[in-house]
């Protein structure tokens, strides 16, 4: 039904600048995200909370996850694991999996035919009354950053691990990702742990009750949709039709809650991921711009690092760097074509994300810098932002964002 899915879709190239730096291929001004607000030690609990039961054990949630502490959702919670499962635990046991799923009717083709690994990812944050801020220890993908992959965030909640599961394309033009589904991500992972067999042999799984959004949360836009292969607009709708409208992601609202009675144990391992990406993407200026029609042309490499290792201990420990120089050029975009209207200078990016878990801590902190550089205007333009959750309760995020002296 998919076979070849990828071989006949068009190529999509990672030339965003970072997660703050949003374009697609619509025509028109595309808002970059707004900073998240400066947040303190022991951000306060989100809401709506809601309460899960299995097996004679409950936990009560905030059912979404988030990009920072301020209780804004990004994607919803749509998979449980009770009775204390440790992340590096649900790590092995997809790590190890083959990427054979026809028993259970999927295509042995990709991106059906993926196997997992280690995530490039920004780290996100969910909540668990007991437990507190809890941040995403440990990420995976099935397939590949660019183009489409499955990604997954596991997030350690005291006697449960929390997870949202989706999978999605990259952007053109973008290091941004769309999300496609969130139920065929569910349905694959669900898949899997059961062909782990490490799943309780009389009590596999069960549905929660309703616990976020349905029908639908989110939408894929226009253009990305049409831009995809028929098969797979196919798989995600039920039509290869194109769409003349935003395409719903559909959600029943619930979570599959999925109950292992084994650990399939890992062998300790370091993964090294070292690459370049070319820029070359005309986009809105990211912060600190005059209005809507303020656009920039950003050119340029930037360099993309990830080292993984699990110790004998069993300790896990991640790191990923994003880290540049870039030409950026004002540009009028509604000139055709689109007209420089200033010098070229220069902006500078870095970012640093750092997970660990122990037996005893999880810790992850992101650090994101960006920085305009503008010839004639005084100051700089920088932005600053940060996520930090460890133990002894630290919980801190925050933005600080300059525009100019």
């Amino acid at each position: 039904m998919i076979a070849g899915l990828i071989g006949r879709a068009p190529r999509l190239v990672a030339v965003g600048l970072t997660a703050l730096l949003v374009a697609c291929d619509e025509p028109g001004p595309v808002a970059p995200e707004a900073p998240a607000p400066s947040e303190s030690s022991l951000a306060a609990a989100p809401a709506p909370l809601v309460t899960v039961g299995f097996g004679g054990s409950s936990l009560t949630l905030w059912p979404w996850i988030g990009a920072n502490l301020s209780g804004a959702p990004s994607d919803p919670v749509n998979l449980l694991f009770p009775g204390r499962p440790d992340p590096r635990q649900l790590r092995a046991a997809l790590v190890l999996l083959g990427g054979d799923r026809s028993a259970f009717g999927f295509p042995s083709s990709p991106p059906f035919d993926c196997t997992w690994k280690d995530a490039v990812g920004a780290n996100q944050a969910t909540y668990a009354d007991g437990v507190g801020w809890t941040p995403s220890a440990i990420q995976l993908e099935c397939g590949e950053f660019n183009p489409i992959r499955f990604h997954i965030r596991f997030f350690p909640a005291g006697e449960w691990t929390i997870a949202n599961a989706h999978f999605e394309v990259l952007i053109p033009g973008t290091n941004e990702h769309e999300i496609l589904t969130w139920e065929g991500a569910e349905q694959l992972v669900t898949v899997d742990f059961l062909r782990s067999g490490l799943l309780h042999a009389t009590q596999p799984m069960s549905p929660s009750t309703a616990i976020n959004d349905a029908p639908s949360y989110r939408e894929i836009r226009v253009p990305l949709f049409n831009g995809l292969p028929p098969a797979l607009r196919q798989y995600l709708t039920g039509s290869p039709a194109t769409a003349s409208v935003p395409v719903p992601v559909a959600t029943d609202g619930r979570a599959t809650i999925l109950n292992l009675a084994g650990d399939a144990g890992a062998a300790p391992t370091v993964a090294i991921r070292d690459y370049e990406l070319q820029f070359n993407q005309m986009i809105p200026r990211p912060f600190c711009a005059s209005g809507p029609a303020d656009f920039i042309l950003v050119q340029g490499p930037i360099r993309f690092r990830q080292r993984v290792v699990l110790t004998p201990s069993g300790s896990y420990v991640s790191q990923f760097q994003a880290s540049g120089s870039l030409d950026v050029t004002p540009m009028n975009p509604l000139t055709s074509p689109p007209t420089p209207v200033g010098e070229t200078y220069r902006a500078h990016v870095n970012e640093h994300y750092r997970n660990v878990v122990t037996d005893h801590v999880t810790l992850v902190s992101n650090l994101r810098m960006q920085v305009l550089i503008p010839p004639t205007v005084a100051g700089r333009f920088s932005l600053h932002a940060s996520l930090r959750i460890g133990p002894e309760g630290v919980e801190v995020s925050g933005a600080e964002l300059r525009c100019g002296s």
